[in-house]
């Protein structure tokens, strides 16, 4: 049977005028009629579950269908939606989480790190057969995810300013307690355990908050990839969601055979995260094969030619060769955006940003006539269906 594969994306809201985050997703689900749709921690966010799908033109068009009705319910508001790990012009709202109680508890016991969680991510979930299987790739497959979060690092920008990274989500993210490379654990069990004891520790509160670039689902069998930033290029999620889905085969069949995947160190994970996020494609990247350091292109490339295999089982290599090479030869989104805010200012940046989750590439969008305040669209009471989709909320 095909290896199913699901994504879960998340948005900013902005004022479409001014480009500013703004705490409008309420009023955005409310306009939606299609299930998927959710809030999440802060009312500046929106997220959106994909169908399950087997082959990647399928997830494309899934991605490519929810975007044009975020963008179709938020432009009548004056607003628009963003995919990217971070918008130029976010804005501190203390206070401000979503109207639901574990958000509340989240706020009030994680304080500044709550109310700075403006940032939005692209994760992925792949079939695995079971829980035990599912901890045990989660080695095999943790050295590679550093070179899947420089694919999609989006986010340069934080509070007006150039931060000097490629995902300076990725340096926000971090500081919540249990969020960084998972480590290896012998089975399912033991990684459960150590879930246990963080609850009653009372560093977390539940299984959803266990944040780590790599995780076992709790109530799907699925294996969810946590690392990589919002992508503003559909194109950009679906070589992510492919190369990972591939990495986990690959993982699977190697266990099968009785391959020895890890050897059990992980301490160079968290550096070799930092590099990726600090300079995305456009620098070196620690060689998961070598753990020396290696331009960005050379790195990717031996990871394509190591999945080949996997890619051709799944059907995916033509799709993933092409747009690995169209990636490559673009650059990081960081990268584009960096480059147009240093000609353009960065309400140029925050416009390719909106242009290119529309779908858009090449121009920059026109504003949608404002048919409603910002201000009262921001308490609108949501009133269309937010049915979870395939998989899980970031904050659970």
């Amino acid at each position: 049977m095909a290896v199913r594969v699901g994504v879960e994306e998340e948005f900013h809201v902005l004022d479409l005028e001014s480009g500013r985050l703004v705490p409008g997703a309420d009023a955005v689900l409310g306009r939606l009629r299609r299930p998927g749709f959710k809030p999440e921690l802060q009312r500046s966010a929106v997220e959106w579950n994909s169908r399950v799908h087997t082959s990647l033109e399928a997830l494309r068009a899934d991605l490519a269908g929810a975007r044009r009705q975020l963008d179709a319910a938020a432009s009548p508001l004056g607003l628009a939606v963003a995919a990217a790990g971070t918008v130029p012009f976010a804005r501190l709202t203390p206070g401000d989480p979503t109207p639901d109680p574990r958000y509340r508890t989240m706020a009030e016991e994680y304080r500044r790190v709550s109310d700075e969680h403006l940032v939005c991510s692209a994760q992925v979930h792949v079939d695995i057969p079971d829980r035990d299987t599912a901890v045990r790739v989660m080695c095999a497959v943790s050295p590679w995810l550093p070179p899947l979060l420089a694919l999609s690092a989006s986010s340069p920008f934080w509070m007006g300013a150039d931060t000097g990274y490629a995902s300076w989500r990725t340096m926000l993210w971090q500081r919540w307690p249990t969020a960084g490379p998972v480590g290896c654990f012998p089975s399912a069990a033991d990684y459960d355990a150590a879930v246990a004891d963080l609850i009653r520790g009372g560093t977390i509160s539940d299984p959803g908050m266990v944040y780590y670039d790599l995780r076992p689902s709790d109530h799907q069998r699925t294996l969810e990839l946590r690392i990589c930033d919002a992508c503003p290029r559909t194109e950009t999620v679906v070589l992510v969601a492919g190369l990972y889905r591939a990495l986990v085969e690959d993982a699977r069949l190697r266990l099968e055979r009785g391959d020895q995947v890890c050897d059990g160190r992980h301490e160079w994970l968290r550096a070799a995260t930092w590099r990726a996020a600090r300079t995305g494609l456009e620098g070196p990247l620690v060689d998961p094969d070598t753990r020396l350091a290696a331009p960005a292109p050379v790195v990717l490339r031996g990871m394509l030619r190591r999945l080949r295999p996997a890619l051709e089982a799944c059907g995916d290599w033509d799709t993933v060769r092409l747009l690995m090479t169209e990636t490559l030869a673009r650059g990081s989104a960081a990268h584009r955006l960096r480059r147009i805010a240093e000609v353009h200012g960065l309400r140029a940046a925050v416009d390719t940003v909106v242009a290119e989750t529309r779908g858009e590439t090449g121009r920059r969008p026109a504003p949608a006539p404002v048919r409603r305040p910002v201000a009262a669209a921001a308490t609108t009471t949501v009133r269309g269906p937010m049915a979870s989709g395939p998989v899980e909320a970031i904050g659970g």
